[in-house]
């Protein structure tokens, strides 16, 4: 069933639409230190490769501020400045070329630097997101809501967002993060009913890989489910590849994104005699390229341990691979299109029979030496395919 978007008015960052009807936006944020304007470009491309399409930078210091004027040109992809205490820095970002501000009103200080912020951001043509969360709520709301965070994170971004409008801006959006998944849920869901503006999803200090994908995973998938929201950074204690991918696999499980292909694989049990999973990573690896390079053609892939789920499993991919001691099976859909002996050998083939489905193109394979391909391409016996059934 397709999930109803909540309305909300549509802002742009950069080249990105953000709200409406635009899709949902996967953005992301630099783990190195923003001054290192070579590590800082190679990261962006990096991540701009693995699917983000909105990348956030660190701005603690000037000469963090100058480096934007090097880093933004080399940008494929948008770069949000994230400033906290100093609003000069915000001034100065805006100046040096960024598409977009993140700002928390709670820690800039008087709200006449928020008014100047505002001013620059009028000026440059450029969105801010007001970024609320739980360690920067301003005190004096603390006090009128004592023990009640998620009204404290609501009244925090309603009490700066009024502060934006009264200077004639409506170019933001807005977040009120969460460590807790449950606390993140009921604020954006109070939000979402009292502001007209996009919100920007997540959920703060969400922690290391596994958790942080678990407990991001049910707040968003939960908001989202809901209608609310328009873009969404995984916040993760790892690589920020990890964010990207965890993003748009959340987005896809709900339909929200189309873009990508599927993969599927058996969690391995007492029947696997291969390693499945290097195997599945080496696929992963495989597809995450070819999905950059042929992203219009998204292919449903499938990666099996054994033949006893393998054949079932894999006829119902564009293109799957299953394997067993001693010999693996190459398959596109129903069709056992090879069988091969070694996982190398293996992997080679399927390669190339992956950039064909991607392509569509069903010439003969190329990418193996002509006696392989004779080996390969050996008829299949029918028994090859099914184990033994297993007692009990």
């Amino acid at each position: 069933m397709a999930i109803k978007r909540r309305e909300s008015k549509k802002i742009r960052v950069g080249s990105v639409e953000i709200g409406g009807n635009a899709p949902i936006a996967v953005q992301s944020m630099l783990v190195n230190d923003t001054r290192d304007v070579k590590t800082s470009i190679h990261q962006i491309n990096r991540l701009a490769d693995a699917g983000c399409e909105i990348i956030r930078l660190a701005v603690p210091d000037k000469e963090a501020a100058d480096a934007l004027t090097q880093i933004i040109p080399a940008s494929p992809i948008p770069v949000i400045s994230d400033i906290h205490f100093d609003y000069r820095l915000a001034l100065q970002a805006a100046d040096n070329g960024v598409h977009g501000l993140r700002i928390n009103p709670g820690n800039i200080g008087r709200a006449e630097f928020t008014r100047a912020v505002v001013a620059k951001a009028k000026e440059r043509d450029l969105p801010i997101r007001i970024g609320v969360n739980s360690g920067s709520v301003e005190k004096t709301v603390k006090e009128k809501y004592p023990d009640d965070l998620v009204t404290q994170l609501v009244e925090s971004a309603k009490l700066n967002v009024r502060l934006l409008e009264a200077e004639d801006f409506d170019q933001m959006k807005i977040s009120v993060k969460a460590s807790d998944p449950m606390d993140a849920i009921a604020a954006y869901r109070k939000l979402a009913s009292e502001v007209p503006y996009p919100l920007h999803l997540g959920v703060t200090e969400a922690g290391t890989l596994k958790r942080g994908i678990i407990k991001s995973s049910v707040a968003l998938g939960i908001l989202l489910s809901e209608g609310i929201g328009d873009t969404i950074r995984i916040s993760l204690t790892a690589d920020s590849i990890e964010e990207v991918f965890a993003g748009h696999e959340i987005l896809k499980s709900l339909g929200l994104r189309k873009t990508g292909s599927d993969i599927v694989s058996c969690p391995a049990c007492g029947r696997c005699e291969i390693d499945l999973h290097g195997l599945t990573g080496k696929v992963e690896g495989m597809v995450a390229k070819y999905d950059r390079i042929y992203g219009k053609s998204p292919l449903h892939v499938a990666v099996m341990g054994c033949f006893v789920n393998g054949p079932g499993e894999c006829e119902r991919a564009d293109i799957g691979i299953a394997g067993g001691k001693g010999k693996f099976f190459v398959f596109k859909g129903e069709e056992k299109i090879a069988r091969i002996e070694t996982e190398a050998e293996a992997l080679t083939f399927f390669e190339a029979e992956l950039i064909k489905s991607y392509q569509g193109d069903t010439s003969l394979k190329n990418a193996l030496h002509a006696k392989d391909i004779e080996e390969i391409e050996k008829p299949l016996d029918s028994d090859e395919l099914i184990m033994e059934p297993v007692s009990g």
